[in-house]
């Protein structure tokens, strides 16, 4: 007993009439009717009548048409979830310690909606055919696809003795407790900040998460990504008094990996975004 003559059953067993099941099944009477009588050998039953105009069907019939069509169901079911399957873009995405959340979120918001079909596998760090990250983190034979431009910003926790002013100058910040990131590429960007700084270094960090982490327990401030200090619970952000200090999130990728059809359509959509305001409100 196969699909196919469970298929052949239940035409016969619906329209009651050997000639419209073959013309419902697309084939011939007689090729209908081999099947029909391999099923009731296989089966060691008869489950139609012949009748000079149609068929009649017997008990036993009645009895297997409601199973024939719970497993012809379950073997359509199963089909479809393996050709879904193979039908979908798959995209291998990296995502580096120092993105965002809300960054994150936004852009697997915006790739479903550009790729519907999409199977997408994240892994932490440096893999996969693109990664999310900052400029600097890109190696030298990659290509960079900025997607957010933000500043950088002094944190705080909100239990801070500065935290209640809403913005905060030079005399402020003259003996205040930093937490830096020697080893972070942006850390020379920062000097200029720390060197009119007259406090001192309570911390130093190998991330900026980790400095965020210190933040959030009162050691001390640090700059930080607005995207990193905004959204974390217990740590307030105040404007930075010092210019051009920003960051740029985006794709870093080999330019061979555009043959993936699912990062191709995404490089697309990304390129033809009008600004990077647009791109983040994806």
């Amino acid at each position: 007993m196969d699909m196919r003559q469970l298929n052949a059953f239940i035409a016969v067993f619906e329209e009651r009439n050997i000639t419209s099941a073959a013309q419902r099944l697309f084939t011939s009477q007689p090729t209908l009717s081999v099947t029909i009588r391999q099923l009731e050998d296989a089966l060691g039953t008869t489950l139609f009548q012949r009748l000079p105009r149609g068929v009649e069907v017997t008990d036993d019939a009645r009895t297997l048409y409601p199973q024939a069509r719970r497993l012809l169901a379950e073997a359509q079911a199963l089909s479809n979830q393996f050709r879904q399957r193979n039908d979908r873009l798959t995209l291998e995405m990296g995502v580096e310690s120092e993105i965002a959340a809300s960054h994150l979120e936004t852009f697997l918001a915006m790739a479903y909606r550009v790729v519907p079909n999409l199977l997408l596998t994240l892994h932490d760090g440096c893999s996969g055919d693109a990664r999310l990250s900052v400029e600097e983190d890109c190696c030298e034979d990659e290509l960079f696809l900025p997607l957010w431009e933000e500043p950088f910003v002094l944190a705080l926790s909100a239990s801070h003795p500065l935290a209640d002013r809403p913005h905060l100058d030079e005399a402020d910040l003259a003996n205040v407790q930093w937490i830096t990131c020697p080893s972070h590429p942006s850390h020379q960007r920062l000097m200029e900040l720390y060197n009119r700084s007259s406090g001192s270094v309570v911390a130093t960090a190998g991330s900026m998460t980790l400095a965020l982490r210190l933040v959030a327990a009162g050691a001390g401030l640090a700059m930080l990504p607005e995207s990193m200090a905004s959204h974390h619970a217990g740590v307030i952000s105040r404007p930075a008094r010092t210019p051009n200090l920003i960051r740029r999130v985006g794709l870093c990728y080999a330019a061979q990996a555009l043959d993936v059809p699912a990062l191709r359509l995404l490089h697309g959509h990304l390129q033809g975004a009008p600004d990077l305001e647009s791109v983040h409100t994806l």
